[in-house]
């Protein structure tokens, strides 16, 4: 398994940080796109003060772009990095796309398939002639189908954070590497079973993705007070994260078999008892979709996860010491990549 981190870019010393990732060893830094900040831009900064580490969005709400200008966005990014630049994309939710890009969220999932498509395309130097559900390029009136004045790049991996069975599919049979989230490994079958299921109908196997599993780190003694701590905070993720009865969250919960557990969550939090509503996510939450412990607890964990078939961990550290985390990180996956594999 590959160690990767997810950092926003705010401050000189991100950067720093990043340089000192490069030199530990990191294989991925990822750049979070949220509302007030942009993935791209910090990755073009970072593409001139790196030379290794492969760098990656992650995630790009789509629909804030049209397909056009990300792709055009990609591969200036893929170009000034040498080939280290990776595409990482995800559908958000409408309080995101309708709230603050005031673009309508309607079927993610062929905005997905159709925006991988266009980008690919253009990627590659096609004249661009889409016929798609929601794009036709060009439309009636009086454009043309013309096609990038950039050369042709080298291929951009195109990862797709995805949680639904049909977007899981979806990533299964036309991305080359899934980015994950909130999985528990003892319960990696409600995600892997659908990705299989894309998978074949692309003509491959899952082994042909790298299965990226973001998690908090923490090394310490209190496991408790850490598993905690982190379980209150899916409150949000449950009560806020998706209009009611459309929050994939809490879909991707309910698949895990905690279904009656987030339930109480949302009906707590929505309430207005959001302190309660902390209080009723299960500490098992907290525990088993993170990394927290001493390194030995770490290193099981991190075994669990590389026998379900996870490939790389996206670590998101954080406080003064987080790139002394990191390296202790790297330090426990060496470890364990030392170890025969048992994958499933």
């Amino acid at each position: 398994m590959r160690v990767g981190v997810s950092t926003m870019i705010q401050s000189p010393n991100d950067v720093e940080f990043v340089i000192e990732c490069e030199r530990l060893g990191v294989d991925t830094v990822w750049v979070p796109e949220v509302w007030g900040y942009d993935a791209t831009t910090p990755l073009g900064l970072l593409a001139g003060k790196t030379s290794s580490i492969r760098l990656a969005t992650g995630i790009v709400q789509l629909g804030a772009r049209t397909p056009a200008m990300l792709a055009m966005q990609s591969m200036s990014l893929q170009m000034m990095s040498g080939g280290r630049f990776i595409l990482g994309v995800g559908s958000s939710g409408p309080r995101i796309m309708e709230g603050w890009h005031g673009v309508p969220f309607s079927k993610p999932v062929q905005l997905t398939r159709e925006t991988i498509d266009i980008v690919r395309m253009i990627a590659r130097g096609d004249r661009l002639q889409y016929e798609g559900e929601l794009f036709q390029l060009p439309p009636d009136g009086f454009g043309r189908s013309i096609r990038s004045l950039a050369p042709a790049c080298e291929p951009i991996p195109m990862y797709v954070a995805s949680l639904g069975p049909r977007n899981l599919e979806l990533t299964g049979e036309i991305a080359d590497g899934w980015l994950g989230n909130a999985m528990m490994p003892e319960a990696a079958e409600a995600f892997l079973e659908p990705l299989r299921v894309g998978c074949e109908r692309g003509g491959r196997s899952l082994t042909d993705l790298d299965l990226v599993m973001p998690v908090a780190v923490e090394f310490t003694d209190d496991v408790e007070e850490a598993s905690r701590r982190h379980a209150d905070g899916y409150a949000f993720t449950i009560g806020a994260m998706g209009a009611p009865g459309k929050n994939f969250y809490n879909r991707a919960f309910a698949a895990q078999g905690l279904g009656d557990d987030v339930a109480a969550v949302a009906e707590l939090w929505h309430a207005g008892k959001r302190d309660e509503a902390a209080a009723r996510v299960p500490i098992e939450l907290g525990f088993k979709t993170n990394l927290l412990g001493p390194a030995d607890t770490i290193k099981e964990r991190l075994r669990l996860y590389r026998s379900a078939g996870i490939t790389s961990m996206q670590a998101k550290v954080s406080g003064p010491h987080r790139i002394d985390i990191v390296a202790q990180l790297i330090d426990v996956m060496n470890e364990l990549n030392a170890e025969p594999s048992e994958m499933k």
